[in-house]
């Protein structure tokens, strides 16, 4: 019962991150976007919604599953893992759940085909990666040390490396 309450905290407070931040960035905001956009019908409607699914899935597990029952923390900046997380999709690479949102934005960029949305996607890599570069990487260096040095060295960035 007490390993159940310590989770239900780091459950808790990812749910309200995932709501606002990845909720705004990959729902909200190109949902807006898409203009007067009609989307796609058929094989490629339903490929691009299986897009979206698989960023859907790779985000939840990726928060929920990695971060707040294996980590003990949440993706929020202000509320970081106690372990670093180095199982499931992050044994694969590095940022997955990144990768997740591209994904589901990715996927309402063809949905929709739209443009906005598609330049979107690319800004919010960018942000993304300027970010893990210039906050993430520094902070997870200094919380976690060599193990996190050992880390980086065998699990690349962006592009997963399959084993």
């Amino acid at each position: 019962m007490a390993a159940m309450n310590k989770s239900i905290g780091p459950l808790l407070k990812t749910f309200v991150f995932t709501v606002f931040v990845p909720g705004t960035v990959a729902g909200y905001v190109p949902w807006r976007l898409r203009r007067d956009a009609v989307p796609v019908t058929g094989v490629e409607a339903w490929a691009a919604i299986a897009v979206i699914v698989i960023g859907i899935a790779i985000y939840l597990n990726t928060a929920f599953w990695g971060f707040a029952l294996i980590g003990g923390g949440t993706p929020a900046p202000i509320a970081p893992t106690k372990i670093l997380v180095v199982k499931g999709l992050h044994h694969y690479v590095r940022n997955p759940m990144y990768i997740g949102v591209a994904l589901v934005i990715g996927g309402q960029a063809w949905l929709f085909h739209s443009l906005h949305i598609a330049i979107y996607m690319v800004c919010m890599l960018l942000t993304a990666h300027l970010f893990v570069l210039f906050y993430e990487e520094p902070t997870l260096r200094k919380q976690f040390g060599e193990e996190y040095d050992r880390y980086r060295e065998t699990v690349p960035r962006w592009i997963p490396k399959l084993r």
